[in-house]
């Protein structure tokens, strides 16, 4: 791989992984180990139990074998007492069937507990079967049968003593094993879980942090001036990938904003300029033809003509005025903003053909210490936005408010026209709208148009987060 490369290409490229995948494998694995080793204790205590069951039934065995031979002596000392006896005992006989009973018993717990081939399973039963009394008292018999018996009891006994040393020895043997073999198994997977988690905990950290790291940088530079986006990834693996795109397409996004704003200072600061420049040259020479007009109007063969030159003069430096007034307003940089608003709305809205106003600033509002340029922008989204109340609303009033509230600067101009559809509105033709936004973006204030409180109408408000400064003043 070209290691020119970025490293979260590259690393992003290998794994492809997101981000919560890459927090989780490591917690994952370990717990993936520990969940091994519990099986393998738990198979091994699974095996133990089962040679533990296994005494058990060898035990139960070994004491059905000595009911079992204790019942087949009695039997054979109650056949001797019969037989001898010139008439039958029914005590004796009843002894002997209840004696059939208990061996019989021995005989089914012998066969559950103990795996036997099945011909001496069969031969076993067969012997006990000659021993019931149900099928009539025969000494011979029995006596034959006993003597059958015996041999069998006795090779099973031994048999059962030989497999119980046998299973007592391996699982006292097993237990130490177990024992040894748990703890070292329990040792070694604990230790590779512990470093296969720190292992992977550090290289997906180390990993995460550097582009963490990376984009705190990226975005430290664009808090302070610096609008040079972070590198955007080849391809999105993971969140913080996403991440990026985001703060590289916002920092693209401020670029315009900021060059917007540059370019709307710069425009203000050249209106400002030419509005000077008008004041200082062209209405101070104005104003010294007027001077100069106004000294023949004294004379009586010109003072018709230099009358009505006068009032032509007059209109003229009226008119610069208004637009210098336009270009830059000196009542903004002396008396504020709300007297340049108030102001503005005197001289041109002030008919009795146009709607009626009321404008109110707060004290609030009046000692927020705005920015020149703010101020600017704000003078002229009021303007823009009473003018389109004027143009377009059709109403007979109109309120203009500038207050502070929740540190907030709020501009609002309600009206009692028609109204208009907000969705709808913000198309090509409304280009009053559109500025209207942009200043507001250029500014970073929020701007929304509502239902007016008037039973019609429209109600535009703009909402600025003040400078802790501007809080302060």
């Amino acid at each position: 791989m070209d290691s020119d490369l970025p490293f979260d290409l590259c690393y992003g490229r290998r794994m492809k992984l997101t981000l919560r995948h890459q927090i989780l494998l490591a917690p994952t694995v370990v717990l993936l180990l520990l969940a091994l080793l519990l099986g393998f204790m738990q198979y091994n205590y699974w095996d133990m139990t089962q040679k533990r069951q296994q005494i058990r039934r060898l035990g139960t065995v070994f004491i059905a074998l000595a009911e079992a031979d204790m019942a087949t002596q009695r039997i054979y000392r109650l056949s001797v007492a019969l037989s001898r006896a010139p008439l039958p005992d029914v005590a004796k006989i009843n002894e002997l069937r209840l004696l059939y009973q208990h061996l019989d018993e021995a005989r089914g717990k012998i066969l559950d507990n103990l795996s036997l081939p099945k011909d001496e399973r069969q031969r076993f039963d067969s012997v006990i079967a000659r021993l019931d009394p149900s099928h009539g008292f025969d000494a011979e018999r029995f006596v034959e049968a006993i003597s059958d018996l015996r041999p069998l009891f006795v090779g099973l006994a031994e048999q059962m003593q030989n497999k119980r040393a046998q299973l007592t020895t391996v699982n006292a043997d097993d237990i130490d094993e177990l024992v040894a073999e748990t703890t070292f198994v329990s040792i070694l997977v604990l230790a590779t879980a512990i470093v296969l988690g720190l292992l992977l905990s550090l290289t997906f950290a180390r990993h995460i942090l550097r582009r963490i790291q990376s984009l705190s940088e990226s975005a430290r530079r664009i808090a302070g001036g610096d609008l040079t986006p972070p590198q955007a990834p080849g391809e999105v693996c993971d969140e913080i990938d996403e991440l990026t795109l985001s703060i590289s397409s916002m920092a693209e996004k401020l670029i315009r904003v900021v060059s917007a704003e540059k370019l709307l200072e710069g425009a203000e600061e050249e209106r400002r300029r030419i509005a000077m420049d008008l004041h200082d040259q062209t209405l101070a020479d104005l104003a010294s033809v007027k001077r100069g007009v106004e000294a023949l109007q004294k004379q009586p063969e010109c003072s018709d003509a230099a009358s009505d030159l006068n009032a032509d003069l007059q209109r003229a430096i009226d008119n610069l005025r208004e637009v210098m007034d336009n270009l830059h307003p000196q009542t903004l940089d002396i008396l504020g903003l709300g007297a340049a608003i108030e102001s503005h709305l005197e001289r041109h809205y002030a008919r009795e053909d146009l709607p009626t106003y009321h404008f109110l600033q707060t004290a609030r509002a009046e000692r927020a210490n705005l920015p020149r340029t703010t101020s600017l922008a704000l003078f002229r989204i009021a303007i823009e936005a009473v003018y389109n109340v004027v143009r377009h609303a059709r109403s007979s009033r109109y309120e203009v408010l500038l207050d502070v509230v929740n540190n907030r600067f709020l501009l609002s101009v309600e009206d009692n026209g028609r109204g208009f559809d907000f969705d709808s509105a913000f198309d090509s033709s409304h280009r009053g709208l559109h500025n209207i936004r942009e200043r507001a973006r250029a500014l970073g204030a929020q701007v929304m148009w509502k239902p007016s409180r008037y039973s019609s109408g429209t109600r535009f408000e703009l909402a600025l987060l003040l400078p802790p400064l501007a809080q302060e003043n």
